[in-house]
């Protein structure tokens, strides 16, 4: 049985494999966050395009400017003005933060160490040049590439975009994941479940799941316990870049995914990993494309998502797998679990200052939404150990969408 490190590093082996070109179509700046970048994006012009002030203060010859000497403010420059009067030797110019250095000047004094009477203004401190000045071109040369293929854009790609006039940037499409549940007992979410019956949650969780990770979440409802009803599911599902089904892949009667894909001529590349919860997890490949058995607990759905679905989508979009959100905490309260496999138990972290301090939720098992939901976090209990001891430096793995 896999250890999770192995399962998740035999699903980026096997999909890097098929990491190949994907299709692309330019999509709008507005709506670009989320997706990986296919082309490259290049600077129009240098950056910043002119010499840039960092700081309120007066523009200077820095030769001009020693402690204790007296210069004549000659105008005013505010960001956005044209800055293209030279500066005379024994003056200087107010300058504002992001205005233009005017020629001549090679560096701006802050105005809190200047004191002004009329347009005389006195300096208490010597001026060195190139202080709080960004030179033209320093942040980008003009057709330099500042954005390359394969990067995923955030906040601050998607501002560098926009300052270089890439409104339109060309991105990889985003896979499309097939989300299947399984089994007798899930209903419509929309639907009044019977005494014995359970809400499909799981579809709704891995939609939300694939979304985050940079997919595009293709329902294909439920699947009842029926081998030829999950043979034609899954026939739908192979149409897509990923299937994802949750349930089915224990060891039970009915828990026919393993079978069925095997009678499809899927190969399985493993069908446990050594964590709990999520043990039963199934990567396959059929009909070239990848396969994902998720167990049907909501919590190790979510987990096994996380560690084994992700990477894939990210090497699918054309971009490198992104490790795990790991970090390290102090543990807050104590901890048992059974030793032999690796535990991710529900928690919550905060922080003091720059400690972060780990407690972990009461919870009821991997059938256990509510504990999850007032969760940030999961603590990883190493498979080697049993109990873990207050103020103990514990590895987390966060929950990326609230943490």
């Amino acid at each position: 049985m896999l250890s999770y490190e192995q399962a998740r590093q035999a699903v980026i082996d096997e999909v890097s494999k098929k990491k190949g070109p994907r299709a692309t179509a330019p999509v709008h700046i507005w709506d670009a966050v989320g997706y990986v970048l296919a082309q490259e994006i290049k600077a129009e012009r240098e950056y910043p395009p002119f010499d840039r002030a960092t700081r309120d203060g007066y523009a200077v010859r820095a030769l001009d400017a020693y402690t204790g000497a007296t210069l004549k403010c000659a105008g005013e420059i505010k960001a956005g003005d044209n800055a293209t009067t030279p500066l005379g030797r024994w003056t200087c110019v107010q300058i504002m933060t992001g205005a233009g250095v005017p020629p001549g000047a090679d560096a701006v004094v802050m105005v809190e160490h200047t004191a002004r009477k009329g347009d005389n203004v006195n300096f208490d401190r010597t001026a060195q040049s190139g202080q709080n000045i960004v030179p033209k071109g320093s942040e980008a040369q003009r057709g330099q590439v500042v954005l390359a293929p394969g990067t995923r854009i955030g906040h601050g790609e998607i501002a560098l975009a926009a300052q270089v006039g890439a409104t339109e940037p060309l991105c990889a499409v985003k896979p499309r994941v097939a989300i299947l549940s399984t089994g007798d007992e899930v209903v419509l979410v929309e639907q009044k479940p019977g005494p014995f019956q359970i809400r499909n949650s799981n579809s709704v969780s891995l939609a939300a799941q694939t979304r985050a990770a940079g997919g595009e979440p293709v329902l294909l409802g439920n699947a009842r316990d029926r081998a030829d009803e999950l043979r034609s599911k899954i026939e739908r599902g192979l149409k897509e870049d990923i299937l994802v089904m949750s349930g089915g892949v224990s060891a039970g009667k009915y828990d026919l995914v393993e079978s069925v894909l095997k009678s499809m001529g899927a190969e399985i590349l493993f069908d446990a990993v050594a964590i709990r919860p999520g043990k039963p997890a199934v990567f396959a490949r059929c009909k070239d494309k990848f396969v994902f058995g998720l167990p049907g607990n909501p919590v190790s759905t979510m987990v096994t998502f996380e560690l084994l679905v992700r990477p894939a989508i990210d090497l699918l979009n054309g971009a490198e797998a992104r490790p795990l959100p790991l970090l390290r905490a102090t543990l807050a309260a104590p901890i048992k679990e059974k030793p032999g496999l690796t535990h991710f138990v529900p928690a919550h972290i905060e922080w003091q200052g720059f400690d972060a301090q780990v407690s972990p939720i009461e919870w009821r098992g991997s059938g256990d939404v509510a504990a999850l939901a007032r969760s940030n976090c999961f603590l990883i209990i190493p498979a080697d150990r049993e109990e873990l001891p207050v103020g103990e430096s514990v590895p987390v793995l966060l929950r990326k969408d609230i943490a």
